[in-house]
């Protein structure tokens, strides 16, 4: 992101998350405040982001992602995770909503400096509460990720879920690691991200589709920069000791949460969504 402005691109996912309310009446994944957050009726969201097939392609995308993380966190919870940290939060509301707050579960933001204080200024506008919610400013590719956590009071020896949507695409595939293997040295550790796959990899009108996302998040000064091949990935966080993982990329993700026939489903291998999780061995 620019410096000294907030993210674009965190605007846009936001904007997908509010149109979804309304254009698909939140069928995938319901947010009460993804309107609010951003200042806009729920017809002045569909009116911006409806009309436009590769637009509600990714607006489906990135409700499923937040649908798939956020049945995973209340799974964690289940097994007595009281920690999620969300990772490169933008305009995420599940801190507002945190719906295991009775439970005892603490939401940590780590975020950009500028686009966190945007954020704050849009609450406070909306003039909601969220006691359990604590930010911790930071800037993943300079500033280093676990003297944030410790700075915010996250309790490193605890099992913690790391949330981390519509991040690592924007970072160099270094950055990302490093990042990664942070979240692995909490023990119980397990995180959800999505990444992107080279658009090599795409044929016809997937690629298409995977270039035109490339030079639009470009032209607003986020361009795409990390990419990650499935094994690979899969083999560097088993390294990790990650060693649970579940992998969706948008065929499959189409499949299993849309109901569409797999020979209808649309091809392309650009966007996945990941659930890594370290087991507690001590919790045994």
């Amino acid at each position: 992101m620019l410096e000294n402005q907030f993210s674009r691109t965190a605007l846009g996912a936001a904007l997908h998350r509010a149109a979804h309310q309304t254009l698909e009446r939140g069928l995938v994944f319901q947010d009460p405040f993804a309107c609010a957050i951003l200042g806009v009726t729920p017809e002045e969201a569909a009116a911006q982001d409806g009309g436009d097939e590769r637009r509600r392609r990714m607006r489906l995308f990135i409700a499923a992602r937040s649908w798939l993380a956020e049945r995973r966190i209340a799974t964690a919870v289940a097994r007595g995770v009281r920690q999620v940290v969300v990772l490169g939060a933008g305009l995420d509301t599940f801190g507002l909503r945190n719906p295991h707050a009775a439970e005892g579960l603490r939401v940590f933001e780590v975020d950009h400096p500028d686009t966190q204080a945007w954020k704050r200024e849009r609450i406070a506008a909306m003039g909601a509460q969220a006691p359990a919610l604590t930010f911790a400013p930071c800037d993943f590719e300079r500033d280093d990720l676990g003297e944030a956590l410790a700075r915010a009071d996250v309790d490193r020896s605890a099992p913690t879920f790391f949330m981390w949507l519509g991040v690592t695409p924007y970072l160099t595939r270094e950055a990302a690691m490093t990042t990664l293997r942070t979240i692995a040295e909490t023990p119980g550790a397990e995180v959800v991200f999505d990444y992107t796959e080279g658009a090599e990899r795409d044929q016809g009108e997937a690629q298409a589709f995977h270039r035109e996302l490339l030079e639009r998040v470009a032209a607003v000064g986020e361009p795409i920069i990390g990419f990650f091949e499935p094994q690979a990935l899969a083999r560097d966080l088993l390294a990790l000791g990650l060693t649970e993982q579940e992998d969706f990329n948008s065929q499959e993700i189409a499949v299993r949460f849309f109901g569409v026939p797999r020979d209808q489903a649309p091809s392309g291998a650009a966007g996945h969504v990941i659930w890594a999780r370290r087991p507690d061995r001590s919790a045994a």
